[in-house]
Formats: C-alpha cells, sequence, structure tokens
C-alpha cells in the first residue's frame, strides 16, 4: 500500500538561492546564517583574549572551578560537642543544677526531675546523674535512653492556661487503673509538655493552672511565694463554733500541723452546708483531712482560686482558657515581686 505525500507549500523564490529575503532591524541581513568552519572556531578561540583578573591572583584560581564553602563542622543535638548547629562555636556558659535545666526545657517540675534523679531515669555523659549535678549545654543528657535538648536561660515568655477540672479525672499522664487524664483535654504543644501547678485529688474540681515552664511552676508551688489557695466545701452538717475555731488555730495531721488562713460560712440547706476556706501550701488531701480531724465529712470540694487567679464563671467544666503573653508578662512581674529571690533555692532545688 503506497502512502500519500503531503505537498510541501511552495514558496516564493526570491533570487537564485531560492530562499526568501527578508529585511531585519538594523539593516537587510539574511535570516540564516552559514557555519564557519571548525579549523576558524578553534583559531578564533586561541586568539580571544583571556578575562581581567587580580594580578595577584594565581592561574590555578582563575582555571579552576569555585568550591562550594562549607561552613564549620554541622552537628546534631546527638553529637554537636562544642560546636553548635550554624557551625560556631558554643558561646562560654555558667554550669547549671541539672533539675533546673530541665524545667526550663519543658520537661517537668523541679521537683519531678528530682525524683527522677533519684530513681536513675537520668544519665548525664551515659553516667547515671545525681541529686545536684550540674551541666553544661555540651554535656548529653538522657532520660531513660532518650536524648533530650537541654535549654539554658530562655527569654521566652511561658505559656499558662487554666483548667476547670472536673470530678472524675486524674493529674497524671499515667495511671495502672487507666482513668481519665486532665491532660488529654490541654491544647498541644510542641518542643516541651505542659506542667501541672499544683495538684487536685480525683474527686475534687476546679480551677487548675498549667504552665510550659518548670521554672515557673515551681515557683508558684513553693511555699515561699504564699500564693493562696481558696476552696468551696460542702460538707454533711454545720461545724461548731470549737471545731471552727481549731481548724483556724491548727490541727495535727499524718504530715504535720495545718490550719487554714480564713474560714467563712456560706451558706446552706438541709444537711449540706458550704464554706470558703484557705490557706498557703497545698499537701496531699489536706482540706479533706483537715475536716476529717474535726469529725465532719467533705461531700464537695471546689478550688475557686489560686494565687491571683480565680475561675472565671464563664469557664465550663472540662474546657480550657490560654491567658494572653500581656497578662502572663504582668503576673511574671507581679511574681517578681512577692518572691525573694534568696527565699527560693533554685539552685539545689
Amino acid at each position: 500500500m503506497k502512502t500519500k505525500r503531503t505537498p510541501l507549500r511552495q514558496s516564493p523564490k526570491n533570487g537564485e538561492g531560492g530562499r526568501e529575503q527578508r529585511p531585519e532591524k538594523g539593516g537587510e541581513r539574511p535570516r540564516f546564517k552559514m557555519a564557519a568552519p571548525r579549523a576558524a572556531v578553534r583559531e578564533e578561540v586561541r586568539e580571544r583574549p583571556p578575562r581581567q583578573v587580580a594580578e595577584d591572583a594565581p592561574a590555578s584560581e582563575v582555571t579552576a572551578k569555585p568550591k562550594r564553602q562549607r561552613l564549620g563542622a554541622q552537628s546534631g543535638r546527638a553529637n554537636r560537642g562544642t560546636v553548635g548547629r550554624n557551625g560556631k562555636p558554643l558561646l562560654e556558659s555558667k554550669p547549671e543544677r541539672l533539675q533546673k535545666v530541665l524545667a526550663q526545657a519543658g520537661i517537668g517540675s523541679r521537683r519531678e526531675m528530682e525524683d527522677w534523679i533519684a530513681a536513675g531515669r537520668i544519665s548525664v555523659n551515659g553516667v547515671t546523674a545525681e541529686i545536684g549535678q550540674s551541666v553544661i549545654p555540651t554535656d548529653k543528657v538522657k532520660i531513660g535512653g532518650r536524648l533530650v535538648n537541654l535549654r539554658f536561660t530562655t527569654t521566652r515568655t511561658p505559656r499558662v492556661v487554666m483548667y476547670h477540672k472536673p470530678e472524675g479525672e486524674i493529674v497524671s499522664r499515667d495511671d495502672p487503673e487507666g482513668r481519665p487524664s486532665v491532660f488529654t483535654a490541654l491544647p498541644r504543644i510542641r518542643g516541651g509538655r505542659w506542667i501541672a501547678i499544683g495538684r487536685l485529688d480525683f474527686n475534687t474540681s476546679g480551677l487548675l493552672l498549667f504552665t510550659t515552664s518548670g521554672v515557673l511552676a515551681n515557683k508558684m508551688m513553693h511555699p515561699s511565694s504564699e500564693l493562696v489557695r481558696e476552696y468551696a466545701v460542702r460538707v454533711l452538717g454545720e461545724l461548731t463554733p470549737e471545731s471552727q475555731k481549731l481548724l483556724l488555730e491548727g490541727v495535727q495531721l499524718e504530715d504535720g500541723p495545718a490550719n487554714f488562713a480564713t474560714l467563712t460560712d456560706g451558706g446552706g440547706e438541709g444537711a449540706n452546708h458550704w464554706y470558703r476556706v484557705t490557706l498557703f501550701e497545698g499537701r496531699n488531701r489536706e482540706v479533706r483531712r483537715m475536716f476529717e480531724a474535726v469529725k465532719c465529712t467533705v461531700s464537695r470540694l471546689i478550688r475557686v482560686r489560686y494565687g491571683p487567679f480565680a475561675l472565671p464563671p464563664q469557664l465550663k467544666r472540662g474546657r480550657v482558657r490560654e491567658l494572653e503573653e500581656a497578662e502572663v508578662k504582668v503576673f511574671l512581674r507581679e511574681l517578681e515581686k512577692m518572691i525573694k529571690p534568696e527565699e527560693v533555692p533554685f539552685e539545689g532545688a
């Protein structure tokens, strides 16, 4: 079978060469140029003048291809040595307590870090850490075999959230019984974790504060801060004047004496009666144990204030409100006025 050839369109010919001559800018020139012979090209290359270079530059730098500039030794946090991520040497830094550095990194509060160190969960440069040990930026710190990123003095404003804890939640990440945790309701963060400022019992509701700074959590929980804790307490029956006086003067508990700073009547009907109490410490189940010491049973316990933070009426149970950065800065300034640096043994805490 023969295939048909498409006839070529014949353009009008001008001149003997059979190519159309068209005028171009700058005068009439032919559209195509004939290629020059290879010998002529080589001769032109030989006669071409070299590029102008600096008189003191060696010939090898002119002919050699410039190499890509490399920074200093790059290293990650697993093997950084004395060189930072940008290839520059790390600045000399004053050694700081291990628990303080871990708290600044948002791993946990200083008390928690002390417990972890005592339990042998933390190592420094491959050796089990000891309480009171100091570290520098070049040290490799591992928790449970996993390397952590140390954070020395930082100027970043910590985050603070208020959470209206309902009854039936535990203030812990790990619970053998599998009970609901307060941490599941908090917003997710990167490069750190939330640290609870104080605790509430499983059957206690109310205001619970969280922060990303272990240093701030330690300051707010330390007895020297004298931050007031206020509770609304519902008891079965009514306290006698003798019992109220005893609670204000002090009762003896298993872990030492305890007393309320204030105790006011909150009213109530029937068998249940409400009271408002304040104290300046936060021992385990302290409010319930104090009422049990005077033969009263607490049927409901709500924390309504912690320091300058009061439980907002519009904050429903199970909801979170994060403070604005400006609010946190104002609070930090006020907290520094309340606490003298020498009163809190941060280096040994």
